[in-house]
């Protein structure tokens, strides 16, 4: 399946270029779940906004799992992708932290688990058994890791848990698959039901969030380690500003986040600690 192009860039040649000057490549950024995808206008403001401060193209790229991004990044058709934590620690060896978000004053997010607005007896995972319940990716934190850790605890596992369990793809996908009852029940990244709460309320309000994990790093901002390493120092340097000038801060606001951090790897020590115990893996290439 070819790479679909999220957004293209504008023109052949930023508008910052002089005339007759040589284009620069474009740098090419991987979108996942991690962002809500149907916003196409404020992508359309930050592929701008990247543009005009890195003085050339910038084109958005996604692929329907985590997998095939990161398969992206690793063999270096991708400069860059805003990803979820579970990769980065699975491939942190060949991936450069950029950036970390910061949401509601802190670089961490949580696992919802979520039922529909009509359950009023779910409290927890534990009553969830023989139920159908939504995932959103293998290689998601929130979204798998995460709630088959908590069935791990309970000395049980989701085949023998669940009745039925689904991949849905994007976290909100999840939220509405619990919304509309094709799912008994979901695990979804906060960040993102917190963001459809503000975007999408009629959807996130036939849900109910009966639990919330444990504080994850919040999913980061990485560049292949085959990225021009001038592009890389320009790059993190534009992000880790945004919210020192109006279009940047503007941005921000749009994607409910409070600035950008220098990363620390070690904010992603518990999401590996918890892969590890699970003996999810990452692959060697």
């Amino acid at each position: 399946m070819g790479v679909l192009l999220l957004v293209l860039s504008s023109t052949a040649v930023s508008g910052t270029d002089a005339p007759g000057e040589a284009t620069a490549p474009p740098l090419r950024f991987g979108i996942t779940a991690v962002f809500l995808l149907d916003q196409q206008d404020l992508l359309e403001r930050w592929q701008s906004y990247l543009e005009h401060r890195l003085h050339r193209p910038v084109v958005f790229v996604r692929r329907k799992s985590y997998t095939e991004i990161s398969d992206l990044l690793l063999n270096g058709q991708l400069d860059a992708a805003w990803i979820c934590s579970l990769p980065y620690v699975l491939h942190h060896e060949r991936l450069h932290l950029l950036a970390t978000p910061v949401f509601r004053g802190e670089p961490l997010y949580q696992s919802y688990l979520i039922v529909p607005d009509t359950d009023r007896d779910t409290d927890g995972y534990q009553d969830l058994r023989g139920k159908v319940f939504a995932y959103v990716d293998p290689r998601s934190n929130t979204g798998y890791l995460y709630p088959r850790h908590v069935l791990r605890l309970q000395r049980s596992n989701d085949q023998a848990f669940f009745r039925k369990t689904l991949f849905t793809w994007s976290h909100p996908d999840v939220v509405r698959a619990v919304a509309e009852r094709l799912a008994d029940a979901g695990a979804v990244d906060g960040y993102i039901w917190e963001a459809m709460q503000q975007r999408y309320p009629e959807i996130t309000h036939r849900t109910r969030v009966v639990a919330r994990s444990e504080k994850f790093g919040f999913p980061p901002i990485v560049a292949s380690d085959r990225i021009d390493p001038s592009l890389e120092k320009a790059l993190q340097a534009i992000l880790l500003t945004m919210h020192q000038d109006p279009n940047g801060k503007q941005l921000l606001g749009a994607l409910l986040l409070d600035r950008m951090i220098t990363p620390s790897p070690s904010i992603y020590q518990r999401v590996a600690q918890i892969a590890q115990a699970s003996s999810i893996e990452g692959e060697s290439r």
